[in-house]
């Protein structure tokens, strides 16, 4: 007789997955509001919009990953901040086109579900959520034998949000000129990993403290990556911005130049703001050209704002009221032939 083989020996789990994912649904159910029709375990999300708030409502949305931050956090052990990265990283992505946040989900992806990691992951979802007022409305759990290695997963978000349509910031408005305002970031956020593991970790081991950070490496790079919406939110409402720019992959000039018209270009003063040990430590350490720092990491900028001369100087004030730091980095100039 043929000896017959089950799913769970192939590789998966599926009354285990449905046990952790158990354990979490009370807390995501927590981050649900009116809109949120439906709980956890249907087979989509529903959300209610709410029409009556918008003339002319448009709809702005994103997916993104953590990359390889992910491979800091099996090697730490520590799994509670990833997801607070990416639901931040999303909520970013939107805001700065105007967009206010509406609902978040989210992907997970493993080889084998392991229930207190998944769990931590979830958790640092909610906390997210939680804190942005964001509702998290559902998402997919896959676990796939033989596609990832013993103990890697991977992390995927996608993000709903809504702006007026006469209130959308796209950076048309922008002229030669108008001021660059830089917005302190609080480490490489979860951009440029690849280079910064390959140098660190040729010297460090994760646990290794290292004076000039003040913390040890591992902790260094799993800093949350900061929900900027608040702050966002804050200044649109007081302030005519012009453009805002999320730094991410690219590093400063390329993701500002996204949001400017043809025929000009940021013109960046390198030297307005401190470069964070972390960039420094980096560079020194690998050798690494400048060029290269520049174009990977933010370089102790998280965002950037585009306002005119004269409304710049009255952002001064908001540095008591967020844990940012702002400085006026630059100025849009007309673009060299």
């Amino acid at each position: 007789m043929k000896k017959s083989i089950t799913y769970r020996e192939a590789g998966v789990d599926i009354e285990s997955a449905e046990q952790s994912l158990d354990k979490v649904k009370v807390a995501i159910a927590k981050t649900h509001n009116r809109q949120v029709l439906k709980n956890i375990g249907a087979f989509g999300g529903f959300y209610e919009f709410p029409i009556q708030d918008y003339r002319k409502p448009v709809l702005i949305s994103s997916t993104d990953g953590v990359g390889t931050k992910l491979l800091v956090a099996m090697m730490m052990n520590k799994h509670d901040t990833v997801g607070q990265d990416l639901v931040n990283h999303c909520i970013n992505d939107i805001a700065v086109c105007g967009a206010h946040p509406l609902f978040f989900l989210d992907y997970f992806g493993c080889g084998k579900l392991h229930p207190e990691v998944f769990q931590q992951i979830i958790m640092g979802f909610v906390a997210a959520c939680n804190a942005a007022g964001l509702p998290l409305i559902g998402g997919e759990t896959a676990e796939m034998p033989d596609l990832y290695q013993p103990g890697e997963y991977d992390l995927a978000g996608t993000i709903v949000g809504v702006v007026e349509k006469e209130n959308i910031i796209d950076g048309q408005s922008i002229q030669a000129g108008d001021i660059l305002i830089g917005i302190s970031s609080a480490g490489l956020h979860t951009n440029g990993y690849s280079l910064a593991r390959k140098v660190l970790f040729s010297k460090y081991q994760p646990q290794d403290y290292v004076q000039e950070l003040g913390t040890t490496v591992g902790e260094e790079l799993l800093k949350i990556h900061p929900n900027y919406y608040p702050l966002i939110s804050d200044v649109i409402q007081n302030f005519p911005v012009k453009g805002l720019a999320h730094i991410t992959g690219g590093g400063l000039y390329k993701n500002t130049t996204r949001i400017i018209p043809n025929g000009l270009e940021p013109v960046f003063e390198w030297n307005s703001w401190p470069v964070l040990p972390i960039f420094s430590l980096i560079q020194d350490l690998g050798n690494v050209p400048l060029s290269d720092m520049r174009q990977t990491f933010n370089m102790g900028i998280g965002l950037v704002m585009v306002l005119e001369k004269d409304s710049a100087s009255n952002l001064s004030g908001l540095s008591d009221a967020y844990p940012y730091s702002i400085y006026q980095i630059g100025e849009i100039r007309k673009a060299k032939a």
